[in-house]
């Protein structure tokens, strides 16, 4: 019996389109790790549950999962990202699905606790909510050891974690997937940085002679920094890292406080995991650009201060859907994407699927080797096993018809060994 709550079960004809086209463009993942694990089985017996954005690539992760045996429950990691068609398609296909577009936080948690309910053993999160709720509401579940292991997806979620762990109130194992190789130079660097295309699509600008300010530069910020310049915008980044400011001055780029950036960006772009880039009094507001474009492309919607800016205009007004006007009290108009929530996944359709391919071929992989080493693991973040990661490398290459070279004994004894000097 399959458990959810979507909002059309009309639209999944629909969703099954989408799950088609992304299928078509993720070969690890929905073709060569989908077709072991039906053979295979390597999670039967297995409950996993993932809190992350139910889009069209999510669910060939999901539909992967399921082959390889697992009961798979799914809910939305953002109020705006659920696909609703492909929400309606996996419910059919006999995923469990909690999530709609467009839910209150109320009903947010709702779907996650829907979720913990089923008791999972593998917990894949984007955000963290997920798992840091499970902490705060199911603390039978975290001390029975039901859970063997979970999985973290996003840079914020990561951060969040390891405060957990300081503080030392991280009580499973926790792998950060977001940080091996073959997610965060892929998906985030490629990925968000091809988000920027979502700013274009919200105001339909054209990008060539404007200014661009992009907030961080780091894995996320650094795509999104280069695919502005290569449309033609003068970017500047503003930074509180003094190396990463470094790397993007070396770059070329244009590095100023953000406060100085403020009174010429015709559109500000924020990927910082942080809150408040913005600051969020009247005195900062004033210094937008009359017209200036604000896209968060983060995981939370507080980088830009959307609470605040709705109390100081004087009036907001969608203009088209998921973008807003918002009229300060000295008439200056200030346009907001996807309510500063993350806009390439509100405004568009999230990171192609060629990338997401590697990111979900490695938690594919990741949920099969926790079920192999069930009862070997410490609490604690633990680091992606690095042969994991090159294995998504090489079938990515392989998926590509791409070879490359080996070591030979003498080139590894060589590059492992301190014995040969000049």
């Amino acid at each position: 019996m399959v458990n959810y709550k979507v909002a059309d079960e009309s639209l999944a004809e629909k969703g099954k389109e989408s799950l088609y086209i992304a299928e078509n463009k993720m070969p690890v993942t929905a073709k060569i790790i989908r077709e072991r694990f039906e053979k295979e089985k390597p999670l039967k017996g297995i409950t996993i549950a993932g809190c992350l954005h139910i889009t069209k690539e999510t669910g060939n992760l999901a539909r992967t999962l399921k082959a390889g045996g697992a009961e798979v429950y799914l809910c939305g990691s953002n109020p705006l990202s659920t696909q609703d068609d492909v929400a309606a398609a996996l419910v059919q296909e006999g995923i469990n699905v909690f999530a709609w577009h467009g839910n209150t936080d109320e009903e947010f948690y709702w779907c996650i606790r829907q979720c913990l309910d089923a008791k999972p053993n593998i917990l894949i999160d984007d955000g963290a909510d997920m798992i840091v709720t499970a902490h705060q509401e199911y603390e039978d579940l975290i001390n029975s050891g039901t859970i063997i292991a979970c999985q973290e997806e996003t840079t914020t979620g990561v951060k969040r974690f390891k405060a957990m762990e300081k503080q030392g109130a991280l009580k499973v194992p926790l792998f950060p997937v977001n940080d091996a190789r073959s997610k965060n130079q892929f998906d985030n660097e490629l990925g968000t940085g091809q988000g920027i295309v979502s700013a274009i699509y919200g105001m339909h600008v054209l990008f060539a002679g404007k200014n661009v300010v992009i907030a961080g530069y780091g894995h996320c910020s650094s795509g999104m920094a280069l695919r502005a310049r290569g449309l033609g915008a003068n970017v500047t980044i503003t930074e509180v890292d003094p190396i990463k400011a470094l790397q993007a001055k070396f770059a070329g780029f244009n590095v100023l406080p953000i406060l100085e950036a403020l009174p010429n960006a015709d559109i500000i772009l924020t990927a910082t995991g942080c809150k408040h880039v913005i600051t969020p009094n009247p005195g900062v507001f004033n210094r937008l650009k009359d017209g200036v474009i604000l896209g968060n492309l983060g995981h939370f919607d507080i980088e830009i201060p959307t609470k605040e800016l709705y109390e100081y205009a004087k009036e907001i007004k969608p203009i088209r859907k998921d973008v807003e006007e918002l009229i300060f009290p000295d008439g200056k108009k200030v346009y907001l994407l996807a309510k500063g929530r993350l806009a390439n996944l509100v405004l568009s359709e999230g990171h192609p699927s060629e990338v997401m391919d590697m990111s979900f071929a490695l938690q594919s992989l990741m949920s099969e080797f926790i079920v192999k080493n069930q009862g070997n693991f410490n609490r604690g973040i633990i680091e992606v096993p690095i042969e994991i990661d090159d294995k998504v490398g090489y079938l990515k290459l392989e998926s590509m018809g791409v070879k490359i070279d080996t070591l030979t004994e003498e080139q590894y004894n060589y590059i492992h060994g301190y014995e040969e000097g000049t």
